[in-house]
């Protein structure tokens, strides 16, 4: 009997640990909660996907941190009121990259030729107006909000709580029950930067956050050359074969190596050099790496991206200056993302959404620059996407305190995300029941 325990531990740490590693690495990451609670809820790697979820199919997120300037990302030229209220840093009709004869009130800011590319080539949905019921201008309670797809702005992210849908059915079972799906198998998502974002927590899974791949790595040896030794012989040894497969000791044994060997696989990823040059920026960098760790086939569904900056108080500019360079890195990046992801044939896997935590003012301000208002555009790209522009432009002449009015809810690109692409139930993840917008093509 114990013969037969023994090999079957040996059979999942060799096998089954070379394909799953993400997962225990993730929580590897958060120990101390993890060891208290999170350890029975993680998903069995032996078990199968859900049924009827296509794994793969991946959403990849891009956060414009500091609040985008919407009304000069896309300008709303056609209109007498933007020009009058913005005289110094409107875009002209002849400078905005005119989108088609059906919109001819709005265009791209010129800085936005990758995106220009995107939308030519039917891969770019454009949603207008985006905010939510009774706003916060706070670039931290705002970003809390749509990070946790909840007005209050408290509780899991919207994220973090799909990834426990898929892993063990978190909210799916009947109060006082074990979830449905426990022990199914999912990926935790994975966040380019020095910390993991709200959205990605949730209750069962913790995400993995690096900066730099080499961050993502055991680091003892640079401590002193002696702890190389005796680290390699603990990843690398046999389980006992007469201890208890579900003692704590054999628990943080398969952790230890399955963080080794997921921070293996994400290195050995991006290291490989991109099929594409990508903008030398910060968000081409890290749209880089996610390339190549989708490309070298990782089971992470989900990805998270961050370009900071957009809080233009002062010297924004029009056509050109602050925030012309920053719109130029970001369609920029996005453009080079998809030509990389079109070469190795996985374009039709990848949905990409965008949006920052509020826009700018209707009205600039004294000092050459906008101040922080409500609703603003969202884009969505990819194969998958309805392409064009989804909705009006909201109005500039009916305005509350010199704000725009949000015309759709954020949460319904949520769950159009959800429902029309990441087919899981919506209502479950957001906790309440949204219409899905029509940004995602029917199958």
């Amino acid at each position: 009997m114990h013969h037969n325990d023994a090999s079957e531990a040996r059979a999942w740490t060799r096998r089954e640990l070379l394909g799953t590693g993400l997962i225990m690495a993730s929580a590897a990451m958060t120990m101390p909660m993890f060891l208290q609670r999170s350890a029975l809820a993680l998903p069995n790697p032996a078990s199968g996907p859900l049924p009827g979820v296509p794994e793969d199919r991946i959403l990849v997120v891009v956060q414009l941190g500091g609040g985008n300037d919407g009304l000069n990302t896309v300008a709303p030229v056609g209109h007498d009121a933007y020009h009058s209220l913005r005289p110094a840093i409107h875009i002209t009709p002849q400078q905005a990259l005119m989108l088609d004869k059906r919109h001819a009130d709005i265009g791209l800011h010129p800085a936005l030729e990758g995106l220009k590319g995107l939308y030519d080539d039917g891969m770019l949905s454009l949603v207008q107006g985006v905010g939510y019921p009774n706003p916060n201008r706070s670039h931290f309670k705002s970003m809390d909000i749509w990070q946790t797809a909840d007005t209050s702005g408290t509780g899991d992210g919207w994220l973090g709580r799909y990834c426990d849908s898929e892993c063990c059915g978190y909210g799916a079972g009947e109060s006082g029950t074990a979830p449905k799906t426990q022990g199914k198998t999912s990926y935790p998502p994975i966040s380019i930067g020095n910390e993991a974002p709200l959205a990605l927590q949730g209750r069962a899974t913790k995400p993995v956050a690096f900066e730099t791949p080499d961050l993502f790595r055991w680091t003892g040896e640079q401590i002193h050359e002696s702890l190389v030794k005796p680290y390699a012989e603990l990843v690398e040894r046999e389980p006992d074969p007469n201890a208890d497969a579900g003692s704590n000791a054999a628990f943080l044994m398969r952790t230890t190596l399955e963080a080794q060997i997921s921070s293996d696989q994400i290195r050995k990823a991006v290291a490989a050099r991109s099929l594409v040059d990508y903008p030398n920026s910060e968000l081409g960098q890290q749209l880089g790496m996610i390339a190549k760790m989708i490309r070298a086939g990782l089971k992470t569904r989900v990805y998270y991206a961050t370009m900071g900056g957009f809080d233009t108080h002062a010297g924004q500019g029009g056509a050109n200056g602050r925030h012309a360079n920053l719109l130029r890195q970001f369609g920029a990046a996005m453009r080079a993302f998809y030509a990389d992801l079109k070469q190795q044939g996985n374009a039709d896997r990848v949905l990409a959404m965008s949006f920052s935590e509020f826009g700018r003012r209707a009205a600039q301000n004294a000092s050459g620059g906008t101040d922080h208002g409500t609703a603003a555009p969202m884009f969505l790209f990819g194969p998958m996407v309805n392409a064009g522009v989804m909705n009006p432009h909201p109005s500039l002449t009916d305005l509350d305190s010199g704000d725009l009015k949000y015309t759709v809810d954020f949460r319904t690109v949520y769950a159009a995300i959800l429902e029309n692409w990441m087919k899981a139930d919506s209502t479950l993840v957001l906790e309440q029941r949204y219409k899905p917008a029509p940004v995602i093509r029917k199958a």
